[in-house]
């Protein structure tokens, strides 16, 4: 069995409407454990990126990328991502920020037009349902690297959760972006 097939179907994230991937995650509460690991840069480090979030609107956000150093035996990222190599430095603002259940910011401003990043969390008994809705995204090939990337990101904060060793980023990223590319339809 394949890395991808093993995945259950309900972990893929939905395409909804074109310009956005909605990706839910039950963890492990309590819900304040959860808003940390969003928003504490030495918890959030562990699973996405590095960089300090002012936690108020119009504050700053900033990612510090190293996905070939997020986990243990990871390789070099394929050639379409070698510019992704070492450390990746990402930059928006706080649009909204409730918590310990919601914020909103813009990423990748250095880019031209930002996208949005939205994270709602709501406690379920013991346990969080996280959902991180990435929109305005503006090509299917951006849609499938954010599909892919949100869903291994997510995956490794469960695993760092739930005390349990992540796969490597690279290559699962790579294999869940050819699984997203056939699961978003071509424009």
């Amino acid at each position: 069995m394949s890395l991808v097939e093993s995945i259950p179907v309900a972990e893929f994230g939905v395409i909804n409407p074109k310009d956005t991937v909605r990706i839910e995650r039950l963890l492990p509460g309590p819900i304040e454990r959860i808003w940390a690991y969003l928003t504490e840069e030495q918890k959030r480090r562990q699973w996405m990126a590095a960089g300090p979030i002012e936690l108020r609107a119009g504050g700053t956000v900033c990612h510090l990328f190293d996905n070939s150093r997020l986990t243990a035996k990871d390789d070099r990222p394929p050639a379409k991502y070698a510019a992704h190599a070492g450390p990746i430095e990402s930059h928006g603002t706080v649009i909204t920020c409730d918590p310990p259940r919601l914020l909103v910011y813009t990423w990748a401003e250095e880019m031209g037009e930002p996208s949005e990043v939205r994270f709602d969390l709501a406690e379920q008994g013991s346990k969080v349902l996280l959902t991180v809705s990435h929109s305005r995204i503006l090509s299917r090939d951006a849609m499938l690297s954010f599909a892919a990337g949100w869903h291994t990101h997510l995956d490794i904060l469960a695993d760092r959760l739930n005390d349990r060793e992540p796969s490597p980023f690279w290559p699962k990223h790579t294999a869940l972006e050819a699984e997203y590319g056939k699961r978003v339809p071509a424009a």
